[in-house]
């Protein structure tokens, strides 16, 4: 069967950047054919009724159709940009969906409003860059990452996530497992409008870190754990993780590594480009380097989260305090890092101008847990 596709679909078990598929509006509701698979076989399709979708506007410019539900094969979420497919399903959809299509036809308006606004910015944008300004244009590296879907960012996350941990030695369950779930579930409690559903893994290893991918994947070492003297160390650790994720660094990172073609592919709209590109990224994302105005930002939104959180915000300070001597004999302007001793004095002066906080105690022991890991074969800091 020979099919062309109209819309785009995503999936659980679909890749990063969705699957082309072939969408019949009908009076039940959808039809959807995706094509044959690798192996040869068939094409498949399934359907869904009106009653089961969810709308709103959507895509790189909210000029599409965006439709999700929930069926038996997880959560789908479909683009639909071809006019004439929107115009049938409008045409075909009942009555509890007029809002939701009116709703979205307005913000379809709107951004078509601005559209020869935007052109102006970009083209403007695009004569910096080719006098040569590119490295300083942290504003449209912002405005690339603002044009990327936390579904994306998801599925780009999740996927080095897997492939890392395929590799490792994961503690699946146990004291260390339910006490950085505490932590994390008490640091995310606060954050207002949330986008993300953090994932977090403990690692047996004597590496004394954490990291975060884009999407809400952190994962934790046990080195960082047998090393932290109480609970609020490592979730002074956590909590700039998160922020990691929530100021969307490692999008920052990996949209200022591209280059020029791939990010203004980003800004004018080009999907397909970029889901390209991101299958690319794998390896790129498990050695991302953070900046110095980032380690920054993360250090200083995280202690606010702790401050909110009701965790005691000096965990975090007398952990980089410890760590300063590593740094002993480190020149800091050869670090992409601030060196610990200098992150930890910022974090005084920012801690000092916060009111006295209210603190809540954990509900496990933090000696318990160290001692349930088992001794480290490391004896630096």
């Amino acid at each position: 069967m020979t099919m062309s596709p109209n819309a785009l679909c995503f999936g659980d078990e679909f890749s990063a950047s969705g699957i082309p598929c072939l969408v019949h509006i009908e009076g039940h509701g959808l039809t959807i054919t995706f094509p044959p698979d690798h192996d040869g076989g068939e094409s498949r399709s399934e359907s869904v009724s009106f009653s089961a979708l969810t709308v709103s506007a959507g895509g790189l410019d909210h000029d599409q159709l965006v439709l999700t539900w929930t069926g038996l094969a997880g959560q789908r979420t479909l683009y639909l940009k071809n006019p004439d497919v929107i115009r049938v399903f409008r045409q075909a959809a009942p009555d509890h969906l007029t809002m939701p299509l009116e709703h979205a036809a307005a913000q379809v308006r709107q951004v078509r409003q601005r559209h020869r606004a935007v052109w102006t910015i970009v083209g403007a944008i695009l004569v910096t860059l080719v006098l040569g300004l590119w490295f300083g244009s942290d504003g449209l590296v912002e405005l690339a990452v603002n044009r990327i879907p936390v579904e994306w960012e998801n599925k780009l996350g999740e996927s080095a996530y897997r492939d890392f941990l395929i590799h490792q030695d994961v503690v699946k369950e146990g004291p260390a497992v339910d006490a950085v779930t505490e932590m994390v579930r008490r640091l995310a409690k606060p954050i207002p409008d949330n986008p993300y559903t953090f994932n977090i893994t403990v690692v047996k290893s004597d590496v004394v870190n954490a990291f975060a991918l884009p999407g809400g994947y952190i994962v934790v070492f046990t080195g960082l754990m047998k090393k932290a003297e109480n609970a609020e160390e490592v979730a002074g650790v956590l909590a700039h993780e998160l922020n990691h994720v929530l100021q969307r660094h490692g999008l920052e990172r990996i949209v200022k590594q591209l280059g020029f073609v791939a990010v203004v592919s980003i800004v004018l709209g080009n999907p397909p480009g970029l889901g390209g590109v991101m299958k690319q990224l794998g390896v790129e994302l498990m050695t991302l380097k953070f900046g110095r105005a980032q380690e920054t930002e993360a250090d200083v939104t995280g202690l606010q989260l702790l401050y909110q959180a009701k965790i005691n915000p000096e965990g975090m300070i007398t952990f980089f305090q410890r760590l300063a001597e590593k740094d002993e004999g480190r020149v800091e302007w050869l670090s992409t890092h601030p060196m610990s001793s200098g992150r930890a004095e910022r974090l005084k002066t920012e801690l000092a101008a916060m009111p006295k906080p209210t603190l809540e105690p954990f509900s496990f022991e933090w000696a318990k847990i160290r001692t349930s890991l088992g001794p480290s074969t490391s004896s630096s800091p």
